[in-house]
Protein backbone atom coordinates (compact mmCIF):
# COMPACT_ATOMS: atom_id res chain seq x y z
CA UNK A 1 0.00 0.00 0.00
CA UNK A 2 1.29 3.25 -1.00
CA UNK A 3 1.73 6.51 1.41
CA UNK A 4 -1.36 8.11 -0.76
CA UNK A 5 -3.33 4.95 -0.46
CA UNK A 6 -2.49 4.93 3.55
CA UNK A 7 -3.39 8.49 4.26
CA UNK A 8 -6.68 8.39 1.96
CA UNK A 9 -7.91 5.24 3.87
CA UNK A 10 -7.47 7.14 7.22
CA UNK A 11 -9.54 10.23 5.67
CA UNK A 12 -12.06 8.11 4.78
CA UNK A 13 -12.35 6.23 7.96
CA UNK A 14 -11.86 9.36 10.44
CA UNK A 15 -15.27 8.31 12.75
CA UNK A 16 -14.47 4.08 12.56
CA UNK A 17 -13.08 2.33 14.72
CA UNK A 18 -9.17 2.25 15.91
CA UNK A 19 -7.17 0.26 13.36
CA UNK A 20 -5.68 -3.01 14.90
CA UNK A 21 -1.99 -2.93 14.84
CA UNK A 22 0.75 -5.80 14.92
CA UNK A 23 4.55 -6.13 16.02
CA UNK A 24 6.58 -5.97 12.65
CA UNK A 25 9.33 -4.86 14.72
CA UNK A 26 11.71 -7.77 13.98
CA UNK A 27 15.20 -8.16 15.47
CA UNK A 28 16.93 -7.68 11.83
CA UNK A 29 14.70 -4.77 11.20
CA UNK A 30 15.38 -2.79 14.45
CA UNK A 31 19.54 -3.54 13.55
CA UNK A 32 18.75 -1.89 9.88
CA UNK A 33 16.77 1.01 11.31
CA UNK A 34 19.71 1.94 13.34
CA UNK A 35 22.16 1.12 10.99
CA UNK A 36 19.86 3.60 8.72
CA UNK A 37 19.71 6.40 11.18
CA UNK A 38 23.29 6.60 12.19
CA UNK A 39 24.31 6.51 8.68
CA UNK A 40 21.35 8.73 7.36
CA UNK A 41 21.76 11.27 10.52
CA UNK A 42 25.40 11.41 10.20
CA UNK A 43 24.96 12.05 6.05
CA UNK A 44 22.09 14.72 6.98
CA UNK A 45 24.09 16.72 9.82
CA UNK A 46 26.91 16.75 6.94
CA UNK A 47 25.02 18.18 4.63
CA UNK A 48 23.41 20.80 6.92
CA UNK A 49 27.00 22.09 8.58
CA UNK A 50 27.43 25.23 6.53
CA UNK A 51 23.77 26.06 7.34
CA UNK A 52 24.59 25.65 10.67
CA UNK A 53 26.30 28.88 11.72
CA UNK A 54 23.57 30.82 9.48
CA UNK A 55 20.69 30.31 10.88
CA UNK A 56 22.21 30.37 14.21
CA UNK A 57 23.23 34.02 13.72
CA UNK A 58 19.62 34.46 12.42
CA UNK A 59 18.02 33.46 15.53
CA UNK A 60 20.74 35.69 17.67
CA UNK A 61 19.74 38.75 15.56
CA UNK A 62 16.00 38.60 15.31
CA UNK A 63 15.36 38.08 18.93
CA UNK A 64 16.82 37.36 22.54
CA UNK A 65 17.03 34.61 23.90
CA UNK A 66 18.99 31.02 22.76
CA UNK A 67 20.10 29.78 19.68
CA UNK A 68 18.67 26.06 20.64
CA UNK A 69 15.29 25.10 22.17
CA UNK A 70 15.41 22.10 24.23
CA UNK A 71 11.86 20.78 25.87
CA UNK A 72 10.81 17.09 27.79
CA UNK A 73 8.97 14.79 25.15
CA UNK A 74 7.76 11.42 25.63
CA UNK A 75 9.75 8.65 23.51
CA UNK A 76 9.76 4.76 23.14
CA UNK A 77 7.42 2.85 25.65
CA UNK A 78 6.32 6.40 27.34
CA UNK A 79 10.37 7.49 28.52
CA UNK A 80 11.25 11.03 28.53
CA UNK A 81 14.14 12.58 26.65
CA UNK A 82 15.24 15.98 26.09
CA UNK A 83 14.16 17.30 22.11
CA UNK A 84 16.25 19.23 20.32
CA UNK A 85 15.40 22.01 17.77
CA UNK A 86 16.46 25.68 16.79
CA UNK A 87 14.25 28.24 18.31
CA UNK A 88 11.54 29.61 16.98
CA UNK A 89 9.67 31.96 19.36
CA UNK A 90 10.47 34.31 21.54
CA UNK A 91 12.05 33.87 24.81
CA UNK A 92 9.57 32.70 27.71
CA UNK A 93 6.47 31.64 25.33
CA UNK A 94 5.66 28.29 27.20
CA UNK A 95 4.49 30.44 29.64
CA UNK A 96 2.02 32.74 27.74
CA UNK A 97 0.23 29.20 25.76
CA UNK A 98 -2.43 29.83 28.25
CA UNK A 99 -3.55 33.03 27.20
CA UNK A 100 -4.04 31.90 24.07
CA UNK A 101 -6.56 28.33 24.76
CA UNK A 102 -9.08 29.79 23.45
CA UNK A 103 -7.74 30.43 19.65
CA UNK A 104 -6.54 26.92 19.36
CA UNK A 105 -7.00 25.69 15.91
CA UNK A 106 -6.78 21.87 16.86
CA UNK A 107 -8.84 19.18 18.15
CA UNK A 108 -7.79 16.74 21.11
CA UNK A 109 -4.83 17.30 23.26
CA UNK A 110 -3.03 19.78 20.55
CA UNK A 111 -2.13 22.75 20.59
CA UNK A 112 -1.53 24.66 16.91
CA UNK A 113 -2.33 28.35 15.98
CA UNK A 114 -1.76 29.30 12.56
CA UNK A 115 -0.60 33.01 13.14
CA UNK A 116 0.67 32.25 17.11
CA UNK A 117 1.76 35.71 18.04
CA UNK A 118 4.67 33.78 19.87
CA UNK A 119 6.58 33.11 16.94
CA UNK A 120 9.39 35.42 15.97
CA UNK A 121 9.54 36.07 12.05
CA UNK A 122 12.71 34.34 11.71
CA UNK A 123 10.93 31.70 13.72
CA UNK A 124 7.84 31.83 10.98
CA UNK A 125 10.39 30.76 8.26
CA UNK A 126 12.28 28.21 10.19
CA UNK A 127 9.00 26.25 10.66
CA UNK A 128 7.27 26.66 7.33
CA UNK A 129 10.88 25.07 5.64
CA UNK A 130 11.49 22.57 8.44
CA UNK A 131 14.77 23.69 8.96
CA UNK A 132 13.92 23.93 12.36
CA UNK A 133 14.24 20.22 13.03
CA UNK A 134 17.68 20.30 11.97
CA UNK A 135 18.99 19.56 15.42
CA UNK A 136 16.52 16.40 16.21
CA UNK A 137 19.24 14.55 14.48
CA UNK A 138 21.50 14.86 17.77
CA UNK A 139 18.64 13.33 19.22
CA UNK A 140 18.95 10.01 16.46
CA UNK A 141 22.53 9.72 16.86
CA UNK A 142 21.46 9.48 20.68
CA UNK A 143 19.18 7.05 19.84
CA UNK A 144 16.25 8.99 21.42
CA UNK A 145 14.74 8.83 17.95
CA UNK A 146 14.66 7.92 14.43
CA UNK A 147 14.69 9.63 11.50
CA UNK A 148 11.02 7.50 10.51
CA UNK A 149 8.38 7.34 13.50
CA UNK A 150 5.33 8.91 15.13
CA UNK A 151 5.72 12.55 16.24
CA UNK A 152 7.49 12.95 19.39
CA UNK A 153 4.50 14.41 21.94
CA UNK A 154 4.31 16.24 24.86
CA UNK A 155 3.48 14.48 28.54
CA UNK A 156 0.54 16.40 29.00
CA UNK A 157 -0.68 15.36 25.27
CA UNK A 158 -0.02 11.63 26.38
CA UNK A 159 -1.57 12.08 29.32
CA UNK A 160 -5.23 12.68 27.77
CA UNK A 161 -4.61 10.05 25.02
CA UNK A 162 -7.21 6.88 25.11
CA UNK A 163 -5.64 3.57 25.60
CA UNK A 164 -5.38 2.39 21.93
CA UNK A 165 -3.43 6.02 21.26
CA UNK A 166 -0.73 5.30 23.50
CA UNK A 167 0.21 2.41 21.09
CA UNK A 168 2.10 4.75 18.74
CA UNK A 169 4.43 5.22 22.18
CA UNK A 170 5.42 1.14 20.63
CA UNK A 171 8.18 2.92 18.53
CA UNK A 172 10.50 5.08 18.64
CA UNK A 173 9.09 8.67 17.41
CA UNK A 174 10.73 10.14 14.52
CA UNK A 175 11.48 13.35 12.47
CA UNK A 176 9.24 12.40 10.03
CA UNK A 177 6.20 10.26 9.36
CA UNK A 178 2.63 9.26 7.92
CA UNK A 179 1.50 12.49 9.32
CA UNK A 180 4.65 14.83 8.19
CA UNK A 181 3.90 14.02 4.16
CA UNK A 182 0.22 14.35 4.39
CA UNK A 183 -0.62 17.07 5.62
CA UNK A 184 0.70 17.98 8.81
CA UNK A 185 -1.50 20.54 10.98
CA UNK A 186 -4.24 20.50 8.55
CA UNK A 187 -5.04 16.56 9.80
CA UNK A 188 -7.58 16.30 12.66
CA UNK A 189 -5.90 14.51 15.63
CA UNK A 190 -8.16 10.95 15.53
CA UNK A 191 -6.88 10.81 11.84
CA UNK A 192 -3.39 12.02 12.88
CA UNK A 193 -3.03 8.59 15.81
CA UNK A 194 -4.64 6.36 12.80
CA UNK A 195 -1.70 6.56 10.53
CA UNK A 196 0.77 6.41 13.28
CA UNK A 197 -0.61 3.15 13.69
CA UNK A 198 -1.03 2.25 10.52
CA UNK A 199 2.85 2.90 10.74
CA UNK A 200 3.47 0.49 13.31
CA UNK A 201 1.11 -1.81 11.53
CA UNK A 202 3.26 -1.89 8.06
CA UNK A 203 6.68 -0.31 9.30
CA UNK A 204 9.79 -1.83 7.48
CA UNK A 205 12.98 -0.67 6.17
CA UNK A 206 10.75 -0.19 2.59
CA UNK A 207 7.86 1.72 4.21
CA UNK A 208 10.69 3.94 6.29
CA UNK A 209 12.57 4.61 2.83
CA UNK A 210 9.62 5.65 1.14
CA UNK A 211 8.00 8.19 3.63
CA UNK A 212 11.87 9.49 4.08
CA UNK A 213 11.71 10.10 -0.02
CA UNK A 214 8.55 11.61 0.31
CA UNK A 215 9.64 14.05 3.18
CA UNK A 216 11.54 15.96 0.76
CA UNK A 217 8.40 17.09 -1.36
CA UNK A 218 6.58 17.22 1.60
CA UNK A 219 8.94 20.00 2.84
CA UNK A 220 8.74 21.77 -0.17
CA UNK A 221 5.16 21.92 -0.87
CA UNK A 222 4.91 23.40 2.99
CA UNK A 223 1.39 22.12 3.85
CA UNK A 224 0.20 22.09 6.98
CA UNK A 225 3.21 23.76 8.09
CA UNK A 226 3.12 26.70 10.87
Amino acid sequence: MNMEHQAQVFADGAGQSPVPTQNNDSAGYRVVKRAFDMLGGTFIAILMLPLLPLIALVIKLDSRGAIFYRHDRVGLNGKPFKFYKFRSMYEGSDLRRSELTDQNEQDGPIFKIRSDPRITGVGGFLRRSSLDEIPQIINVLKGDMSIVGPRPPLKSEVEQYQKWQRRRLDVKPGITCLWQISGRSEIGFDEWMRLDLEYLRTRSLRTDLLIFLKTIPAVIRRKGAY
